[in-house]
Protein backbone atom coordinates (compact mmCIF):
# COMPACT_ATOMS: atom_id res chain seq x y z
CA UNK A 1 0.00 0.00 0.00
CA UNK A 2 1.06 3.61 -0.21
CA UNK A 3 1.74 3.53 3.51
CA UNK A 4 5.42 2.66 3.89
CA UNK A 5 6.26 0.64 7.03
CA UNK A 6 10.02 0.98 6.39
CA UNK A 7 11.09 4.22 8.01
CA UNK A 8 14.39 4.72 6.29
CA UNK A 9 14.94 2.18 3.48
CA UNK A 10 18.45 1.99 2.08
CA UNK A 11 18.42 4.07 -1.10
CA UNK A 12 21.68 3.93 -3.04
CA UNK A 13 23.16 7.12 -4.41
CA UNK A 14 26.18 8.10 -6.46
CA UNK A 15 28.63 5.28 -7.07
CA UNK A 16 26.36 2.76 -5.36
CA UNK A 17 23.85 2.91 -8.20
CA UNK A 18 24.46 0.25 -10.82
CA UNK A 19 24.82 2.01 -14.18
CA UNK A 20 24.36 -1.18 -16.23
CA UNK A 21 21.46 -3.56 -16.61
CA UNK A 22 20.02 -4.50 -13.21
CA UNK A 23 17.81 -7.36 -12.05
CA UNK A 24 15.67 -6.67 -8.98
CA UNK A 25 13.87 -9.39 -7.05
CA UNK A 26 11.27 -7.69 -4.84
CA UNK A 27 11.25 -8.15 -1.07
CA UNK A 28 8.09 -9.41 0.62
CA UNK A 29 6.72 -7.16 3.36
CA UNK A 30 3.85 -7.90 5.73
CA UNK A 31 1.55 -4.92 6.32
CA UNK A 32 -0.42 -6.59 9.07
CA UNK A 33 -1.97 -9.66 7.49
CA UNK A 34 -1.55 -8.40 3.95
CA UNK A 35 1.64 -9.00 2.00
CA UNK A 36 3.19 -6.74 -0.62
CA UNK A 37 6.25 -7.30 -2.78
CA UNK A 38 8.45 -4.19 -2.96
CA UNK A 39 10.70 -3.71 -6.00
CA UNK A 40 11.65 -0.05 -5.43
CA UNK A 41 13.59 1.33 -3.70
CA UNK A 42 16.07 -1.56 -3.86
CA UNK A 43 19.68 -1.99 -2.70
CA UNK A 44 20.76 -1.97 -6.35
CA UNK A 45 18.61 0.96 -7.45
CA UNK A 46 16.77 3.89 -5.87
CA UNK A 47 14.69 4.96 -8.88
CA UNK A 48 13.75 4.02 -12.43
CA UNK A 49 13.23 7.40 -14.06
CA UNK A 50 11.10 9.27 -11.47
CA UNK A 51 9.57 6.04 -10.07
CA UNK A 52 10.89 5.69 -6.51
CA UNK A 53 8.50 3.21 -4.92
CA UNK A 54 6.91 0.14 -6.54
CA UNK A 55 4.69 -2.32 -4.65
CA UNK A 56 2.78 -5.32 -5.90
CA UNK A 57 -0.32 -5.74 -3.72
CA UNK A 58 -1.56 -9.33 -3.61
CA UNK A 59 -3.06 -11.27 -5.21
CA UNK A 60 -4.95 -11.71 -1.96
CA UNK A 61 -8.33 -13.11 -0.98
CA UNK A 62 -10.11 -11.99 2.19
CA UNK A 63 -12.72 -13.84 4.19
CA UNK A 64 -16.12 -12.19 4.58
CA UNK A 65 -16.04 -8.78 6.34
CA UNK A 66 -12.26 -8.60 6.11
CA UNK A 67 -10.11 -6.39 3.91
CA UNK A 68 -7.53 -3.63 4.15
CA UNK A 69 -7.78 -0.63 6.45
CA UNK A 70 -4.87 1.74 5.93
CA UNK A 71 -5.67 4.62 8.28
CA UNK A 72 -5.07 8.26 7.27
CA UNK A 73 -1.36 8.96 6.77
CA UNK A 74 0.67 11.79 5.20
CA UNK A 75 2.78 12.22 2.06
CA UNK A 76 5.03 14.97 0.69
CA UNK A 77 7.16 15.45 -2.44
CA UNK A 78 5.60 12.74 -4.61
CA UNK A 79 2.60 11.61 -6.61
CA UNK A 80 1.02 8.20 -6.13
CA UNK A 81 -0.72 6.05 -8.71
CA UNK A 82 -2.83 3.04 -7.80
CA UNK A 83 -3.65 0.56 -10.58
CA UNK A 84 -5.77 -2.51 -9.86
CA UNK A 85 -6.22 -5.79 -11.71
CA UNK A 86 -8.83 -7.13 -9.28
CA UNK A 87 -10.87 -5.86 -6.34
CA UNK A 88 -11.47 -2.28 -5.20
CA UNK A 89 -10.09 0.32 -2.77
CA UNK A 90 -11.97 3.28 -1.32
CA UNK A 91 -9.68 6.31 -1.45
CA UNK A 92 -10.30 9.30 0.80
CA UNK A 93 -8.00 12.32 1.13
CA UNK A 94 -7.66 15.68 2.84
CA UNK A 95 -8.78 17.50 -0.32
CA UNK A 96 -12.21 15.90 0.10
CA UNK A 97 -11.76 13.28 -2.63
CA UNK A 98 -13.75 10.12 -1.87
CA UNK A 99 -14.19 7.40 -4.47
CA UNK A 100 -13.51 3.78 -5.27
CA UNK A 101 -10.56 2.68 -7.37
CA UNK A 102 -11.65 -0.01 -9.84
CA UNK A 103 -9.54 -2.27 -12.10
CA UNK A 104 -8.04 -0.46 -15.09
CA UNK A 105 -8.72 3.08 -13.81
CA UNK A 106 -6.10 5.52 -12.51
CA UNK A 107 -6.02 7.42 -9.22
CA UNK A 108 -3.25 10.03 -9.42
CA UNK A 109 -2.70 11.79 -6.09
CA UNK A 110 -0.21 14.66 -5.99
CA UNK A 111 1.17 15.19 -2.48
CA UNK A 112 3.25 18.31 -3.14
CA UNK A 113 3.72 20.24 0.12
CA UNK A 114 1.45 17.80 1.95
CA UNK A 115 -1.61 15.57 1.70
CA UNK A 116 -3.26 12.95 3.90
CA UNK A 117 -5.22 9.95 2.66
CA UNK A 118 -6.66 6.59 3.69
CA UNK A 119 -7.22 3.37 1.75
CA UNK A 120 -9.87 0.87 2.80
CA UNK A 121 -11.78 -2.04 1.31
CA UNK A 122 -15.27 -0.77 0.35
CA UNK A 123 -18.28 -2.10 2.23
CA UNK A 124 -19.75 -4.01 -0.72
CA UNK A 125 -16.40 -5.76 -1.27
CA UNK A 126 -16.20 -6.74 2.42
CA UNK A 127 -19.63 -8.33 2.17
CA UNK A 128 -18.50 -10.71 -0.56
CA UNK A 129 -17.54 -14.26 0.27
CA UNK A 130 -13.84 -14.16 -0.57
CA UNK A 131 -13.25 -10.61 -1.86
CA UNK A 132 -9.99 -10.15 -3.75
CA UNK A 133 -7.32 -7.49 -4.18
CA UNK A 134 -4.53 -7.43 -6.74
CA UNK A 135 -2.69 -4.43 -8.17
CA UNK A 136 0.37 -2.20 -8.31
CA UNK A 137 0.98 0.96 -6.36
CA UNK A 138 3.81 3.33 -7.17
CA UNK A 139 5.24 6.64 -6.04
CA UNK A 140 6.65 9.11 -8.56
CA UNK A 141 9.15 11.58 -7.09
CA UNK A 142 8.38 15.16 -8.11
CA UNK A 143 10.98 17.50 -9.63
CA UNK A 144 12.48 19.87 -7.08
CA UNK A 145 10.53 22.84 -8.45
CA UNK A 146 7.23 21.00 -7.91
CA UNK A 147 7.80 19.03 -4.71
CA UNK A 148 6.41 21.78 -2.48
CA UNK A 149 3.56 22.76 -4.78
CA UNK A 150 -0.16 22.38 -4.10
CA UNK A 151 -1.67 18.96 -3.50
CA UNK A 152 -4.01 17.57 -6.13
CA UNK A 153 -6.06 14.55 -7.15
CA UNK A 154 -7.07 13.21 -10.55
CA UNK A 155 -9.18 10.17 -11.42
CA UNK A 156 -9.20 8.77 -14.97
CA UNK A 157 -11.58 5.98 -15.98
CA UNK A 158 -10.29 2.89 -17.76
CA UNK A 159 -12.10 3.89 -20.96
CA UNK A 160 -10.26 7.24 -21.12
CA UNK A 161 -6.75 5.75 -21.19
CA UNK A 162 -4.99 5.15 -24.56
CA UNK A 163 -5.31 1.48 -25.56
CA UNK A 164 -3.34 -0.28 -28.29
CA UNK A 165 -3.80 -3.89 -29.42
CA UNK A 166 -2.62 -6.22 -32.15
CA UNK A 167 -0.33 -9.13 -32.92
CA UNK A 168 -1.13 -10.88 -29.63
CA UNK A 169 -0.57 -7.96 -27.27
CA UNK A 170 -2.52 -5.21 -25.54
CA UNK A 171 -1.09 -1.98 -24.12
CA UNK A 172 -2.95 0.38 -21.81
CA UNK A 173 -1.02 3.61 -21.18
CA UNK A 174 -1.43 4.78 -17.59
CA UNK A 175 0.96 7.75 -17.40
CA UNK A 176 3.12 9.76 -19.79
CA UNK A 177 3.92 9.01 -23.43
CA UNK A 178 4.59 5.74 -25.22
CA UNK A 179 4.34 4.40 -28.80
CA UNK A 180 3.01 7.72 -30.09
CA UNK A 181 0.26 8.02 -27.48
CA UNK A 182 -0.04 10.23 -24.39
CA UNK A 183 -2.12 9.54 -21.29
CA UNK A 184 -4.51 12.31 -20.15
CA UNK A 185 -3.07 12.47 -16.60
CA UNK A 186 -1.00 15.59 -15.85
CA UNK A 187 2.61 14.69 -15.03
CA UNK A 188 5.54 16.87 -13.95
CA UNK A 189 8.36 15.21 -15.89
CA UNK A 190 8.67 12.98 -18.96
CA UNK A 191 7.78 9.38 -18.12
CA UNK A 192 5.94 6.29 -19.25
CA UNK A 193 3.93 3.72 -17.33
CA UNK A 194 1.90 1.04 -19.08
CA UNK A 195 0.00 -2.20 -18.45
CA UNK A 196 0.93 -4.77 -21.12
CA UNK A 197 -0.77 -8.13 -21.71
CA UNK A 198 1.02 -10.53 -24.09
CA UNK A 199 0.05 -13.85 -25.60
CA UNK A 200 2.73 -16.56 -25.73
CA UNK A 201 4.92 -16.02 -28.79
CA UNK A 202 4.19 -12.28 -29.13
CA UNK A 203 6.89 -9.60 -29.02
CA UNK A 204 7.07 -5.94 -28.07
CA UNK A 205 9.92 -3.40 -28.32
CA UNK A 206 10.86 -1.30 -25.33
CA UNK A 207 10.80 2.41 -26.25
CA UNK A 208 14.25 3.93 -26.77
CA UNK A 209 13.32 7.62 -26.53
CA UNK A 210 13.22 7.59 -22.72
CA UNK A 211 16.35 7.95 -20.60
CA UNK A 212 15.56 5.29 -17.98
CA UNK A 213 13.56 2.12 -18.71
CA UNK A 214 12.38 -0.86 -16.71
CA UNK A 215 10.01 -3.83 -16.88
CA UNK A 216 8.20 -5.60 -14.05
CA UNK A 217 6.82 -9.08 -14.75
CA UNK A 218 3.43 -9.37 -13.05
CA UNK A 219 2.63 -12.85 -14.36
CA UNK A 220 3.91 -15.37 -16.88
CA UNK A 221 7.41 -15.38 -18.34
CA UNK A 222 9.34 -13.34 -20.91
CA UNK A 223 12.64 -13.61 -22.73
CA UNK A 224 15.03 -10.69 -23.30
CA UNK A 225 18.39 -11.07 -25.06
CA UNK A 226 18.33 -14.83 -24.56
CA UNK A 227 17.55 -14.69 -20.83
CA UNK A 228 14.21 -15.68 -19.31
CA UNK A 229 12.50 -13.74 -16.54
CA UNK A 230 9.48 -14.81 -14.53
CA UNK A 231 6.77 -13.20 -12.41
CA UNK A 232 8.02 -11.03 -9.56
CA UNK A 233 11.17 -9.72 -11.24
CA UNK A 234 12.06 -6.20 -12.37
CA UNK A 235 14.67 -5.52 -15.04
CA UNK A 236 16.30 -2.12 -15.58
CA UNK A 237 18.12 -1.43 -18.86
CA UNK A 238 21.01 0.69 -20.06
CA UNK A 239 19.98 3.90 -21.85
CA UNK A 240 19.74 3.53 -25.61
CA UNK A 241 20.03 -0.27 -25.80
CA UNK A 242 17.60 -1.81 -28.30
CA UNK A 243 15.39 -4.13 -26.24
CA UNK A 244 12.73 -6.55 -27.51
CA UNK A 245 10.56 -8.49 -25.08
CA UNK A 246 9.26 -11.93 -26.16
CA UNK A 247 6.54 -13.75 -24.20
CA UNK A 248 7.53 -17.39 -23.69
CA UNK A 249 4.19 -17.89 -21.91
CA UNK A 250 1.11 -15.69 -21.61
CA UNK A 251 2.39 -12.74 -19.62
CA UNK A 252 1.44 -9.45 -18.02
CA UNK A 253 4.01 -6.66 -17.61
CA UNK A 254 4.29 -3.14 -16.31
CA UNK A 255 6.58 -0.92 -18.39
CA UNK A 256 7.99 2.07 -16.53
CA UNK A 257 10.64 4.76 -16.73
CA UNK A 258 11.36 8.21 -18.04
CA UNK A 259 13.49 11.23 -17.36
CA UNK A 260 15.84 11.00 -14.39
CA UNK A 261 15.62 13.74 -11.75
CA UNK A 262 18.35 16.27 -10.97
CA UNK A 263 19.57 14.23 -8.01
CA UNK A 264 18.70 11.44 -5.57
CA UNK A 265 15.81 11.71 -3.14
CA UNK A 266 15.60 11.11 0.59
CA UNK A 267 12.90 8.75 1.83
CA UNK A 268 11.65 8.46 5.39
CA UNK A 269 8.38 6.66 6.07
CA UNK A 270 5.86 8.21 3.62
CA UNK A 271 7.92 11.31 2.88
CA UNK A 272 10.07 11.93 -0.21
CA UNK A 273 12.17 15.06 -0.60
CA UNK A 274 15.31 16.52 -2.15
CA UNK A 275 16.66 17.48 1.29
CA UNK A 276 16.69 16.07 4.82
CA UNK A 277 15.45 19.41 6.13
CA UNK A 278 12.18 19.04 4.22
CA UNK A 279 11.73 15.56 5.69
CA UNK A 280 12.30 16.88 9.21
CA UNK A 281 9.80 19.70 8.73
CA UNK A 282 7.13 17.23 7.56
CA UNK A 283 7.84 14.92 10.52
CA UNK A 284 7.37 17.78 12.98
CA UNK A 285 4.13 18.91 11.30
CA UNK A 286 2.61 15.41 11.49
CA UNK A 287 3.80 14.97 15.09
CA UNK A 288 2.08 18.22 16.12
CA UNK A 289 -1.26 16.94 14.83
CA UNK A 290 -2.83 20.37 14.28
CA UNK A 291 -5.50 19.09 11.89
CA UNK A 292 -7.40 22.36 11.73
CA UNK A 293 -4.65 24.92 11.14
CA UNK A 294 -1.49 22.90 10.52
CA UNK A 295 0.26 21.66 7.40
CA UNK A 296 -1.72 18.41 7.32
CA UNK A 297 -5.47 17.87 7.61
CA UNK A 298 -7.35 14.57 7.86
CA UNK A 299 -9.87 13.37 5.23
CA UNK A 300 -13.24 15.00 6.03
CA UNK A 301 -15.09 11.66 6.08
CA UNK A 302 -12.29 9.58 7.66
CA UNK A 303 -10.87 11.57 10.57
CA UNK A 304 -11.57 9.42 13.64
CA UNK A 305 -8.10 7.84 13.56
CA UNK A 306 -4.70 8.17 11.90
CA UNK A 307 -1.31 6.48 11.78
CA UNK A 308 0.96 8.20 14.32
CA UNK A 309 4.49 9.29 13.52
CA UNK A 310 6.87 6.36 14.13
CA UNK A 311 9.12 6.58 17.20
CA UNK A 312 12.39 6.90 15.35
Amino acid sequence: MSWNPALDPHCPTGDEVDAIETLIVPRARDLGGFEVRRALPAPQRQMVGPFIFFDQMGPAEFITEKGIDVRPHPHIGLATVTYLYDGAIHHRDSLGSSLEIKPGAVNWMIAGHGITHSERTPGDERAKDGSKLFGIQTWVALPEKDEEGEAGFEHVAKEELPFLEGEGKEVRLILGSLYGERAPVKTFSEMFYADVVMKAGSKIPLPDEHEDRGIYVVSGEVEIAGQRYEAGQMMVFRPGDAITVSATRDARLMLLGGETLNGPRYIWWNFVASSKEKIEAAKEAWREGDWEHGRFQLPPDDHAEHIPLPDR
